[in-house]
């Protein structure tokens, strides 16, 4: 199959309805293991981080790691949804070279938390829910690495290597109810969604929810039927999608290829499939067990989980302001737009923004430095804004000096510069560049004396009355001082030495 013979957008959705399910797995940020002392630091040398629990050895035994379940009935608390009084783990029986244990220890049919919903806002403001079926506790595999072939993925791999560092590691994996009646703008609810979760996680404090690295990744079920049926089609399941562009893209392919199939008299195959970031499409990857094969049984090694409802109380009563309220309030403090505050959300600048006003800056001021200069320096080196070597309190404090007319935004910028540059703060940069705006009357009259001397004709224009003219010998004011005077009050000087009323 190749793209050219997909049905296109519009065509599937004229016939068929789309019928989603996401399962997010988010990587808790505990300093040991789910069910171990071992370090989930990242960046050690590979398998360094295991012990006999972690590698499933004879006669180890696990023990619940109690972060990890409070983050599980946070998560669950804010996702709306009911905590078990009484839950267990379970066995998931499979075998893969990254499972060390040939299971899985996870939970079935007994999930920790169940039936909430997430309110998603689109990009015209409609507000979506999406239900949740559960939230529970698991481990994650370690990584495989596969040595030679054209794609990096098993299949033409002359060799493959395992790294059981991250095995063990606390998951909380987040699962919806069939998402129905989201129609063309299904792809879109599906990246408003995760995004809304990733924003949750971060808000709780239980995850640094980086999707590039793997803390937070998406399986993308997918279904399609004829308008009119209740019954459900045959889905696949793109599995660990790790980029909100790319589940939209997922989802979008997902739908025309269907539509191709069915359209082609032909059955989908229930299978999970590998999304490809180059061409957005998917490819097979293995046919998808039902529950059953996996051969699910209580864990017999650890006692269920039974929170006490006070416990669980005072953890709701501890919540955070959740990110959809917390956006509200903060677009009507900063006077924005919804499309304005998608913008801050999608740059990844709300929290700078915030801590940024905090230390004293004006909101607009704040904004601007962050979605301008900043956006376009971590966009030049692929990072997010938060990894660039400024803080807060410094942009507020280059925002401060605008403001109170030691530097113009040109000045400002180099400053940015020189701050990311290390070369110490805003001010200990403006002293050793000598950046200050030059606005002490007699360094500038004699700047507007010669630019008024260089330009007799412009000078006669102004004179004439054609005051817009003075724009030219502003600029050669500002080409003189090397973009440090006072652009206000040169004018005003030009003007005055002409004879003429501004």
């Amino acid at each position: 199959m190749t793209v050219t013979e997909l049905v296109s957008y519009e065509d599937a959705l004229a016939s068929y309805d789309p019928v989603m399910g996401l399962e997010v797995h988010v990587e808790l940020g505990t300093k040991t293991k789910m069910f171990c002392g071992c370090a989930t630091a990242l960046g050690a040398d590979a398998n360094t981080q295991t012990c006999p629990v972690c590698l499933g050895l004879p006669g180890a035994l696990p023990v619940v790691n109690a972060t990890g379940v409070e983050s599980a009935v946070r998560i669950g608390l804010a996702l709306n949804c009911s905590i078990a009084d009484w839950c267990r783990f379970a066995r998931k029986n499979y075998f893969y070279p990254d499972m060390p244990k040939n299971f899985q220890t996870s939970q079935y049919d007994e999930p920790i938390a169940f039936d909430g919903h997430l309110d998603v806002e689109l990009e015209d403001g409609e507000v979506f829910r999406v239900e949740i079926e559960r939230a529970h506790m698991e481990e994650d595999t370690g990584k495989s690495t596969h040595i030679g072939g054209a794609t990096g993925r098993i299949h033409g791999a002359s060799h493959s290597l395992l790294d059981y560092n991250r095995a063990g590691i606390p998951l909380i994996e987040i699962v919806t109810k069939p998402i129905t009646g989201a129609g063309a703008r299904a792809p879109e609810v599906a990246r408003a969604y995760v995004a809304e979760l990733r924003e949750l996680i971060r808000a709780l404090g239980v995850s640094e929810a980086r999707m590039e690295r793997g803390q937070m990744r998406c399986d993308v079920n997918l279904s399609l039927r004829p308008h009119g049926r209740d019954a459900f089609g045959t889905r696949s399941e793109t599995k660990n999608v790790n980029s909100l562009r790319s589940v939209e893209r997922a989802v979008r392919f997902e739908i025309q290829r269907h539509a191709m199939v069915l359209q082609a008299g032909e059955t989908v195959v229930q299978e999970t499939r590998h999304f490809h970031e180059d061409t957005g499409t998917t490819t097979p990857g293995r046919r998808k067990e039902e529950a059953e094969d996996y051969r699910y049984f209580p864990e017999p090694d650890l006692v269920p989980v039974a929170p006490a409802r006070e416990w669980v109380e005072k953890l709701r009563g501890e919540l955070p302001e959740l990110p959809r309220v917390r956006r509200g309030r903060l677009r009507e403090e900063w006077g924005i737009s919804a499309h304005e505050m998608r913008s801050v959300l999608n740059a990844g600048a709300l929290d700078l923004i915030t801590a940024t006003i905090g230390a004293g800056a004006d909101p607009a001021a704040a904004r601007k430095w962050w979605m301008g200069e900043l956006a376009r320096r971590a966009n030049e080196q692929g990072v997010e804004p938060g990894e660039l070597p400024i803080r807060p309190e410094q942009v507020a404090r280059v925002a401060a000096l605008v403001a109170e007319g030691t530097l113009n935004d040109k000045l400002a910028r180099q400053v940015i510069e020189g701050v990311l540059a290390g070369e110490g703060g805003p001010d200990e940069v403006v002293e050793k560049r000598g950046l200050r705006i030059v606005s002490d009357e007699g360094a500038l009259g004699s700047a507007v004396d010669d630019a008024i001397a260089a330009n007799p004709d412009v000078a006669q224009k102004i004179r004439g009355g054609k005051v817009a003219a003075a724009g030219a010998l502003v600029g050669a004011v500002m080409k003189a001082t090397r973009g440090q005077a006072d652009a206000a009050r040169a004018r005003e000087l030009i003007l005055e030495r002409l004879g003429v009323s501004g």
